[in-house]
């Protein structure tokens, strides 16, 4: 007599799961898209605590997540991947979602959107970096930090001065005479502030020479990076463009480390931001600014950078030259950025050295 079997299998069916990240918890939905099967619970915010779920209720299932991008990083998706979740991460400004949606903002409405929206195959995934390629890219993304902070430092010393009737001596009237080795000197041994007590000011020149010093070991490491074999042959090719420097160069190179990732030139400037935002209707076209989408911290970069190539190259200077003559320099740089961008893509992607048009 043979007995009946009670246990369940998936096998072979497609498990979508919707996940609302939060530090302490997720929300999560699990969707089965052929039989409008849908269960949303909350769960400790770990991948192993999802994957044995999914497993003990949905064994033999082939299991597919997604999340946005956001605090979490990449850590929840490399590990989903590790235990066999074929997981992706989509940018959260391009998940469908309906008005209702919109106004019952809830987190079982968020991880409920997302599995929905995985299963009709309307995602987006971003790219997830090699994890050899993180600590590069972050020691990129540090420097840029440290940068900020000196900058902010320098504007406390100088908001103190300011409130305190400080005026700067002959050899420092030059703005490019401050922050050298003798103006920090006249900081230190002869200001005098309003109270005859210099304990602040001394404390952030202290704060100035820390940041300073973290400064010069991130520009060490970095120098290092470019002398190694990952990165030395596009690095120098890169380098020399007028204008890309180390840091614009490495920065390239860890934040979209890889080209194949780009389906071409349009893809890559889209990438980098230099796109302008559209408004078409019937005959009517309309170019407005650029998108704020992008790599905001690359397009800043090649922007500056194209002031310098403008200097340099005369066909981007002829080419500033004539946007110049119908619009502003802060509108027309931008067009000759993508030019610049045009050419950092090939550089980039097919390995050609840099030339002047004669």
């Amino acid at each position: 007599m043979k007995l009946q079997s009670n246990k369940i299998s998936f096998k072979g069916q497609n498990i979508y799961v919707g996940i609302d990240v939060h530090l302490k918890t997720w929300s999560v939905t699990i969707l089965l898209k052929d039989s409008n099967y849908k269960k949303t619970f909350t769960q400790p915010a770990s991948p192993k605590a999802l994957f044995e779920h999914l497993k003990k209720n949905y064994p033999g299932g082939i299991y597919h997540a997604v999340y946005e991008s956001g605090f979490s990083g990449y850590s929840s998706c490399y590990e989903l991947r590790d235990l066999g979740v074929d997981c992706i991460i989509t940018h959260a400004a391009d998940v469908p979602t309906s008005q209702k949606e919109r106004l019952s903002k809830t987190d079982a409405v968020d991880s409920a959107k997302l599995a929905r929206s995985l299963s009709n195959g309307e995602l987006k995934a971003v790219y997830l970096p090699p994890k050899d390629k993180l600590g590069d890219r972050e020691l990129m993304r540090t420097r840029q930090t440290i940068m900020k902070d000196i900058c902010r430092v320098k504007c406390r010393i100088k908001h103190l001065l300011y409130t305190n009737g400080v005026s700067y001596p002959e050899p420092f009237a030059a703005y490019r005479s401050h922050w050298t080795r003798a103006f920090i000197k006249w900081l230190r041994e002869e200001v005098t502030l309003l109270s005859g007590k210099r304990i602040a000011l001394d404390m952030m020149i202290e704060e100035l020479e820390y940041y300073r010093k973290l400064l010069l070991r991130a520009n060490r490491e970095i120098r290092i990076l470019t002398k190694s074999e990952a990165y030395a042959e596009a690095y120098n090719r890169l380098i020399a463009i007028p204008g890309i420097g180390m840091i614009t160069a490495m920065t390239i190179l860890t934040e979209a480390v890889t080209p194949d990732r780009f389906t071409g030139l349009r893809r890559f400037i889209s990438y980098l931001g230099l796109v302008p935002t559209m408004d078409d209707s019937g005959e009517n076209e309309n170019a407005g600014e650029i998108t704020p989408r992008g790599n905001q911290k690359i397009r800043r970069m090649i922007v500056e950078s194209t002031w310098t190539t403008i200097r340099y190259d005369r066909e981007m200077a002829s080419a500033f030259g004539k946007y110049c003559q119908r619009m502003k320099k802060n509108q027309a740089v931008i067009r000759v950025a993508r030019k610049l961008a045009t050419r950092l893509w090939h550089v980039f992607k097919y390995g050609e050295d840099y030339k002047e048009c004669q």
